[in-house]
Parts: structure tokens; sequence; C-alpha cells
């Protein structure tokens, strides 16, 4: 055991009031190296006052330039320590050590942006009626709960707090018990470059009792989540109750579609990487590849020549692929699996896992299904690992007819050569994010993120973000005629 976690509330190192704590797990070998505090709505309702005194006081008071020069001491911070906050998600989540140093990178770009963005975020002058003057100007929601997962911790948190924070507001974050150290060291680092106490506040536990204590306490003004569609849907009950807004990422089931006049080249190693990223816990996954069917089983068979290539192993070693998160998501990808075999689905190629992986890992070789059933629940529900279901379409609107057929709209991919067909399939694909000839998995800092359907609504990342992490006031003065 390394030591202990603590919470991280007005600028302390504070120990949860339960006294009880949880096991940290790393997924490259199964054995517990660390522990976090279990809070409880106590720890809750410490941090939101926290964060609500900041707010009528310290961080109210600062110009928006001056957190915007806070932001950007924190970007520059998070790059003087990204070595040590990419070895914290590395042990804690598995990732690949190029994937971990890429997601501090990234965090630092989260700040570097949001940095800028503080004293840019204008209002409007309205025409009126005649000897009026009308006027609009956004203000941040005061306190804001953040309940992030544990497949990015610290891209989620640098996109959602980063956000809250150059709006103006105060935030109390609730990352998740499988994977929050480098979530409490980056609140850490922003108080060492002069955040005020209460500023940035988190909170580690079960969202069971933690986020759900978090999405109903009075004193939130604003909730973002990332997370299940289930659990999404506890979260907005809670936050109605009180009639608080919310923002809602809830996964995806997304498609690449790939034409006949595709660029196969270009196109099969991000098809590959947009499903084995992160071991295939990401939201924005390309979990479904539909393949027009004049070119099926020449790119089905390219694939399978990819996907046998793939190893898997600890996240230290820097493979291909890292270990899953925790047994029971294991399991999870393993009963869908069950299922496909049950329903004679082909499993046509799969990668190799390392003989050197412990055995008390959380691993999974990437997979490879064929001819996948369109209701079938592969097509249907996202399975959160490196399993990639393939089928073919016939003509475009069969296309949009396959690309649509889920709950799910969050991220599409196409791949054509045709002009006039990337507009056309842009717009009728149903999701949040369209990628044409590329596919970005979410894209970078500056585009806007979120879904349609069930994958939730809201958008966080880019300067969209800022409109949710404010509210809209409308100011109209009557002085006369002019």
């Amino acid at each position: 055991m390394e030591g202990m976690q603590l919470n991280f509330i007005h600028n302390s190192s504070i120990a949860s009031l339960s006294g009880q704590t949880l096991q940290v797990t790393d997924p490259s070998d199964g054995q517990t190296f660390d522990e976090i505090q279990r809070s409880d709505e106590r720890d809750v309702d410490a941090a939101v006052r926290a964060a609500r005194q900041c707010f009528a006081g310290p961080w109210s008071d600062l110009s928006a330039a001056a957190r915007g020069r806070l932001l950007m001491a924190l970007s520059n911070k998070v790059l003087e320590h990204a070595d040590e906050l990419a070895a914290l998600e590395q042990r804690d989540c598995g990732k690949p050590t190029t994937q971990a140093r890429a997601d501090a990178a990234a965090l630092a770009r989260y700040f570097e942006f949001y940095a800028g963005a503080c004293d840019k975020l204008h209002g409007e002058t309205l025409p009126y009626q005649a000897g009026y003057s009308v006027f609009t100007w956004r203000e941040p929601h005061g306190v804001t709960g953040h309940i992030i997962p544990w497949n990015y911790p610290m891209q989620i948190f640098g996109r959602s707090v980063g956000g809250a924070l150059a709006a103006g507001n105060c935030c109390v974050v609730k990352p998740s018990e499988d994977a929050c150290l480098s979530v409490i060291r980056v609140a850490q680092l922003a108080a060492e470059v002069g955040f005020p106490a209460g500023a940035i506040n988190i909170v580690t536990g079960y969202g069971h009792e933690v986020g759900d204590a978090l999405a109903r306490h009075p004193g939130i003004d604003h909730i973002s989540f990332t997370g299940s569609p289930s659990v999404g849907t506890l979260i907005q009950q809670a936050a109605a109750e009180r009639h608080c807004p919310v923002t809602l990422e809830l996964g995806g089931k997304s498609p690449q579609i790939i034409f006949a006049d595709a660029d196969l080249n270009a196109a099969l190693p991000v098809v590959i990487n947009a499903i084995v990223q992160n071991a295939g816990q990401t939201c924005s996954a390309g979990s479904r590849v539909l393949i027009e069917q004049a070119i099926y089983e020449k790119m089905l068979g390219r694939l399978c020549q990819a996907f046998e290539a793939l190893r898997v192993g600890p996240a230290a070693m820097d493979l291909d692929v890292g270990p899953l998160i925790r047994q029971s998501q294991q399991q999870r990808v393993w009963d869908f699996l069950s299922d496909a075999q049950a329903a004679g689905i082909p499993l046509v190629a799969q990668g190799t896992i390392d003989e050197h992986a412990p055995e008390a890992g959380f691993y999974q070789a990437p997979v490879l299904l064929a001819d996948v059933p369109v209701h079938h629940r592969l097509a249907q529900e996202e399975v959160f690992g490196p399993v990639l279901s393939a089928m073919s379409f016939t003509d475009e609107d069969h296309a949009v007819e396959l690309a649509n057929a889920t709950r799910f709209g969050l991220v599409a991919g196409i791949w054509t050569a045709d002009g006039a067909r990337q507009f056309r399939m842009a717009r009728r694909v149903r999701s949040g994010q369209v990628f044409i000839n590329n596919y970005g998995a979410g894209g970078g800092v500056e585009l806007p993120f979120g879904g349609v359907k069930s994958s939730g609504y809201g958008r966080e990342k880019g300067f969209e973000a800022l409109h949710g992490f404010t509210t809209l006031k409308t100011v109209a003065v009557k002085h006369g005629p002019v």
C-alpha cells in the first residue's frame, strides 16, 4: 500500500467524516495499492459550503482576465507534472503509457483553451422600442457539480471543470471511485498556483452515496455528468426535484460508415484505433463498422489482419491495448461475447494477450465480429470493451438506416470520396459529431461535444460549453428619447 488519498476541500486535504475508505486496485495486476475516502453527504455538504463561500468572495472578485491567468498557470503546472500525472492515471486506470501521456497533454490543453476564453464570453445589444437600451450578459450559475467517470479522468475533468471555472463558477467534483488519483493531484496543483480556497473541491466515494448527495444538494446550481444512460436518468430525477439544470453525456454506439470509394488505407488504422483506444472504454468508440457490400469481404479481411496483430498487456508495457478497468467490466465484455457465440455470430479475428500479462489483470483481447444482426445487443448496446461489430449495407439509404438504428447518437464516421454524399450523410446521420474521412473519437478541445437521443444533451468542449455553464440575463433600460 502506497498510502491514503484524502478529499480536497477548501484547498486542504481532509479525511472523510465517516472514517471509511475504499481500496484502489491496479487493473494491470489486480492488486490493491492505495486507498481513497468513502465519503458521504456530510463531506459533500462541506465541499459545497466551501465552494459557495469562495464564489461569494474571492472567486467572484476576480476579473475574467485574472481567472484566465490562473487557468493558464494551471495549464503550465500540469505540463510540468505531466509525467507524474500520467503515471498516476496509468496505474489507476490501466492506460498504456502513450495514452496516459496524451491524456495529461490534453488536460493542459483544456486549461490553456479556457484560459484564453475567460474574457471573451460576451453579451449582446438588442434592438427594441424607442427610448430603451437592451443588452444581455452571461453570468455563472454559481456552484457547479461534476460527476466524472473512470475512463478518462484527466480529460473529462479538464473539459468539464475547465469550462465551468472559465465561466466564473466554483466546482465540486465527484470522480469515479475506480479512478480519481490524477484528479486529486490536479486540484492540489491548482492550489499551488493560486486558486483561492473553495474554487475546486474533490470528494471521493461511491456514486450512490456521494454522487447522489451531490445531485440532490440545494447548494449546487448546475450538474455535469458523464456516464451511463441509467445513471443519467437518476441524476436528472434528483436534479429535477429542485429544477437544477444538467449537462449529460451518456455514451454511444457510434458507427464508422465505409463506402466502396473510400480510401481504405487511410480508414483502416483509424477504424482500429477508434475501438481499441483505452481498451474500447470510450464513450465515442467506433464500435460498429458499416461496410458497403461491394467491398465488405475485402475490408473485413484487412480488419481481420489488423486485429490479429494487436497485442494486449500491462499498462507499463505500452502495447496496443491495456487492461479493462475492473473485473466486473471484464465480465461484462465476456457476457456480450457469450451472447454472440450463442447467437452464432462469427468471431472472425482477435488480438493476443501478452504472455507476460499477470493472470490477475483484467485483460480482454480485441475481438472482431462479422455479420452482426442490427437488432442484436452487440449492435445496440455499449459494450465498453475492444469489441468491433461489422455489418454490410447496400446503399446510402440502408447505411443511414443502420447508422440510426440505435437509441444512441454521439459520434459518426463517414468514409467516402464523394463530396455530395459526404454532406448528405452528415445531415442524415443523427449524432452530435460527424467526422468525414477521419474520426476524432470526441475530437479536439475546440470542438463542441455531446449527443442526441439517449447519448444525452448539452455540450462540453469548445466555446459552446461556456453557454451551458452560464445563464443569460437580459437588462432593459428605459431612458427616454435620445
